[in-house]
């Protein structure tokens, strides 16, 4: 894969400053060590961080970049982060996004996933993530409110998302038959009736390049859509097989490795083999392909047992990083469990659930290397941005699914069967919102006040 340096920004209109590589890596660290949440969670902070207050990416181009992600096999909010990534330095910053987004997370899964099998207490990290949890349907519940107030332009669009609402939550229509509908509702209704599905949204008429108000003191965004010179990657048969080429190789190498070290049926080629098939079937989020993992991996590998499996559901839960990293805890207790050779269970975990995750996640660099400079010179065709505007209305209203499970599972545990209010989670709830859409607190200190908060009512 080549660095393919971005063209520098044109000066027209004030618009922030290009961050340096350091600045966005910087950023991307951060994100990787606060994006809890899963996609909504992840997906409205960077909303908040790159479009809102840094400026990097203009409202536009982020959703645009949003509707192709939630089109693909795989972690959506990763996606995300490695094509802003993209957008921002090419290549290496897409490398780095991504990298970033999953590293922290995947750490403190590897170390959960220890404690949890060499020692079984994690009360402790328990009472901290029981305070995060509050926030971040409050994290959620704010994203919402900022996409859909931008995205949601004509009454079309917000039939669309109530739609889109409805079926998944009351009929419990697939992900990828969502947003598919909501493409061929969008270019079929702004061939018919313009003005209901208007491209993009319908922003450009009242809003700055930036998403902003269209005041006139708010710097337009780094990256929007005046911004034609970032848009120099030319797509190509070339370039396609050089990505592919490289993406796939570096994908197929650890496998390969294993197998002529421990042999081609070791537990590390049979969980290399077996999660690269699942990330290319990851549609419709982690929730989407758990099902099909969780009976395999217990019923017919026999790597952990059903609730070290449900264990494994709640440390990706409440961690940063993207809820599929779940499947790096059955890739440890796999190897925990079938060590290969003579390697020290330690070892040959931590070997399988690196083996996990490089397979899940490497798939996500090929999709948006590949695609991207595809998706970014289809943005000026009309049929194409009514479609996607309609899939962005359709997202918001699966957003809004995520924002009212998560919150009824956080605000309305059972015990004993029965739902039963937490007036603690109600609370870390509102007052977490509020910071947030009221006083536009910081994040970070939100979402550690809401830890420590659940720390200290583990003493009380």
């Amino acid at each position: 894969m080549s660095h393919e340096a971005p063209a520098p920004t044109t000066a027209a209109d004030a618009a922030a400053a290009h961050p340096s590589f350091r600045e966005a890596f910087r950023f991307w660290l951060k994100l990787g060590l606060i994006s809890f949440g899963g996609p909504a969670g992840q997906i409205a902070i960077m909303q908040h961080e790159l479009v809102e207050r840094k400026r990097w990416i203009g409202q536009e181009r982020f959703l645009h970049a949003l509707n192709y992600c939630m089109l693909l096999p795989g972690p959506e909010a990763q996606q995300l982060a490695i094509y802003c990534g993209w957008l921002l330095h090419r290549t290496w910053g897409g490398i780095v996004a991504g990298a970033l987004f999953v590293l922290p997370g995947a750490l403190v899964i590897w170390a959960l996933s220890w404690i949890y099998v060499a020692h079984g207490d994690v009360a402790w990290v328990a009472a901290i993530f029981n305070g995060l949890k509050p926030a971040v349907v409050a994290i959620v519940a704010a994203a919402v409110l900022r996409i859909g107030s931008k995205a949601l332009k004509t009454p079309a669009l917000w039939a669309t998302a109530a739609a889109a609402f409805v079926a998944i939550f009351a009929l419990g229509v697939g992900f990828p038959w969502i947003v598919a509908g909501a493409a061929l509702l969008g270019w079929a209704g702004h061939r018919a009736r313009p003005a209901w599905f208007p491209i993009g949204g319908g922003h450009g008429a009242t809003k700055t390049p930036g998403g902003g108000a269209a005041s006139g003191h708010a710097p337009r965004a780094v990256i929007d859509d005046a911004a034609g010179a970032h848009d120099a990657v030319a797509p190509s048969w070339a370039r396609a097989a050089k990505v592919t080429l490289a993406c796939g190789a570096l994908w197929a190498a650890p496998i390969v490795a294993a197998g002529l070290a421990f042999g081609w049926g070791s537990t590390l080629v049979a969980q290399g083999a077996f999660f690269s098939k699942a990330a290319m079937v990851t549609f419709g989020g982690a929730y989407a392909v758990l099902p099909y993992v969780a009976q395999q991996a217990v019923e017919t590998h026999g790597w952990l047992t059903g609730p070290e499996m449900l264990a494994g559901l709640a440390f990706a839960e409440t961690t940063p990083g993207p809820l599929i990293l779940v499947l790096q805890h059955v890739g440890f207790l796999g190897g925990w469990a079938q060590p290969d050779g003579a390697l020290a269970p330690l070892l040959a975990a931590t070997l399988c659930a690196g083996m996990t995750t490089w397979t899940t996640f490497v798939p996500c660099f090929l999709w948006i290397f590949l695609g991207a400079p595809h998706i970014e010179r289809l943005r000026g065709q009309a049929g194409l941005g009514a479609a996607l505007s309609a899939v962005t209305a359709a997202v918001v209203g699966v957003i809004l699914n995520l924002a009212v499970w998560f919150g009824w599972q956080v605000w309305f545990p059972k015990h004993e069967g029965a739902a039963q209010a937490d007036w603690f989670a109600l609370a870390v709830s509102a007052a977490a919102f509020v910071a947030l859409h009221r006083f536009k607190a910081n994040l970070m200190l939100v979402i550690a006040a809401a830890g420590v908060a659940g720390l200290l009512r583990s003493f009380v």
